[in-house]
């Protein structure tokens, strides 16, 4: 006979072993909805971290080498693992898969690259192999909370370049897009479809004889185009991420695509090689612990004022890394450790969460200020361009406000003084290049009616009391009506452009960067865009940030968590 106090014993076990794992259950019932803009790639990795961070979206790798490795018959369930879906779906994170990697029997180009045996045949025919994937795929994944999927990866970096995902031709790939598209609309009608992510530098025009082809299929305007989001992948530039953000409306528009299709930012980051406890050897683009934070909170706001619907880091943590490999992860390697991008990020949502369109842009070319409406107030992302530190008057629509950092989430009150919040910024940091500006801060205004929202002037000498020995150019912002909320913002701007763009794929950044030029578009509303064993994390390329082929995983937290119920259960 069991007595009472082993019984006891055991339901302690499981109990203790429950809270050891830290798994998230049941965050939204205590917590507010996420914000479905803000991403992490792999979030499922640590998924107690990606639930205290509010992460409202992730991408996950579906290997169709690893669902299928030997055949058609064959369906590994394994790979993408059902309580992974089940803990995002419970957190509120929305789930994008990314289709991608032929297997070997299913290609005569070699794996993963090769074009799918069969692309080119009807969609209901047998010999369509990809058809016959993305249907069985689709089918049985949207009933668990699966209902984006983007098709392939980076198919503007070319066969004969390193980091290549896709070995055919434009049209090989607008023949993927096209027949993924209608197997999957068969399948989940509410699905959204997104091309794969686009690197832009590998090849500038990419996109553009893409979407020629598009609109050259009789077949395409009735069908929506055969896709319904644009992907981005934009690193270590912040800067850059408007001008590319707006070249992917711009020639929606020139080529008489409508309406515009939403843009997003799938991967976005600047990996750090100056880690004192992950060091990293790079030939370019040397990144320190703060620099990466800074350009998550610049990336950011200039990507969602330039219009993008979501954007997501790449990525939350990385796993199964060798010392010395490059770490692009929120989290380090295996211990979980937290670097200042983590918080970043984390005070990123917490301040911009919620915001509202119009948003409001100030460029000059000292500094950035970026104005984001919310439901509590008026949230501005304020940072310097250049080296040097810059002192501001910036207009106030209360009687004070707080200054936070962006990084550390440390809050000083400031008070308005004759109308205006004097703020003091940091100059960039540089190590070689000059690739980002300086530590971002937020100036949050709560309470406060955000019909009037501040626009941009020229700077002009201002002779208010600024606590500074040194005469300050300040920004003076007129207060106007503002616009017709629409996704994507209309901005003004309070410096001159460039008149063309480079054509190299790596500019060189300045101390006192010049505007990146960016393409007029006229602005309209954009559809609401309403590790895994993938076989092993992903890596990018220091010079090229691409992905390579993965590996192997570790176990996930929620194998781990097994475990220990396991364990308990035997107590009991």
């Amino acid at each position: 006979m069991i007595k009472r106090h082993t019984i006891f014993f055991g339901l302690t076990v499981l109990l203790l072993c429950g809270v050891a794992v830290g798994y998230p259950a049941g965050r939204l019932s205590a917590q507010s909805p996420v914000d479905t803009r803000f991403g992490a790639v792999e979030s499922f990795w640590a998924p107690a971290e990606a639930a205290a961070l509010g992460v409202g979206w992730e991408r996950i790798l579906f290997y169709w080498s690893q669902i299928q490795p030997y055949g058609p018959a064959d369906w590994n369930t394994l790979h993408v693992k059902e309580e992974w879906l089940a803990e995002a779906n419970a957190n509120g994170r929305t789930i994008v898969g990314l289709l991608k990697n032929a297997p070997n029997w299913a290609t005569d180009a070699g794996y993963p690259a090769g074009v799918p045996r069969g692309l080119y045949l009807p969609i209901d025919d047998p010999g369509n192999l990809w058809a016959n994937f993305v249907r069985q795929t689709s089918a049985y994944y949207g009933p668990r909370g699966v209902h984006h999927w983007i098709v392939w990866n980076e198919p503007d970096i070319a066969p004969d370049v390193y980091g290549h995902e896709f070995a055919g031709s434009i049209e090989d790939y607008y023949q993927l897009v096209k027949v993924a598209y209608q197997v999957i609309k068969q399948t989940d009608p509410s699905a959204t479809i997104h091309l794969g992510g686009m690197t832009y530098w590998h090849d500038q025009g990419y996109l553009r004889r893409y979407l020629r082809l598009v609109v050259s299929d009789p077949e395409a305007a009735a069908n929506n185009y055969f896709f319904d989001v644009i992907s981005l992948h934009i690193y270590f530039r912040p800067e850059t991420v408007p001008m590319i953000v707006g070249s992917a409306f711009a020639v929606q528009q020139e080529l008489g695509i409508s309406p515009l299709k939403a843009v997003w930012i799938n991967e976005t980051n600047a990996r750090p090689s100056m880690d004192p406890e992950w060091p990293v050897q790079v030939q370019a683009f040397n990144i320190d612990l703060d620099q990466q934070a800074w350009y998550l909170v610049q990336a950011y706001a200039l990507g969602f004022y330039a219009g993008a619907s979501r954007i997501s880091v790449y990525k939350l943590v990385d796993i199964n890394m060798s010392p010395g490999d490059e770490s692009w992860g929120l989290i380090r390697p295996y211990d979980l450790s937290k670097r200042p991008a983590y918080f970043a990020y984390q005070n990123l949502i917490k301040y911009l969460g919620g915001f509202t369109y119009p948003l409001t842009r100030e460029r000059t070319n000292d500094y950035f200020i970026v104005g984001f409406p919310r439901p509590q107030g008026l949230t501005r992302v304020l940072w310097a361009r250049g080296t040097s530190p810059v002192t501001l008057n910036v207009p106030a629509l209360a009687e004070s406000a707080m200054l936070i950092n962006a990084v550390t989430d440390e809050k000083t009150s400031v008070a308005a003084i004759n109308g205006y919040y004097p703020v003091q910024l940091q100059g960039a940091r540089c190590h070689g290049e000059c690739l980002m500006g300086g530590p971002p801060i937020f100036l949050v205004e709560e309470g406060v009616t955000v019909d009037v929202i501040p626009t941009a002037v020229p700077p002009v000498i201002v002779a208010t009391p600024i606590p500074s020995t040194s005469v300050a150019a300040a920004a003076t912002l007129t207060p106007t009506v503002a616009a017709t909320s629409t996704a994507a913002p209309t901005e003004t701007s309070t410096a001159t452009a460039t008149a063309t763009a480079t054509a190299t794929a790596t500019p060189t950044a300045t101390a006192v960067p010049t505007d990146t030029p960016e393409p007029t578009v006229t602005k309209t509303a954009l559809p609401t865009a309403v590790k895994q064993d993938p076989a092993a994390p992903e890596s990018k390329s220091t010079l090229v940030p691409t992905k390579a082929v993965e590996l192997s995983s570790l176990p996930s937290r929620t194998s781990v968590a097994f475990s220990w119920w396991f364990l308990g259960a035997g107590g009991l």
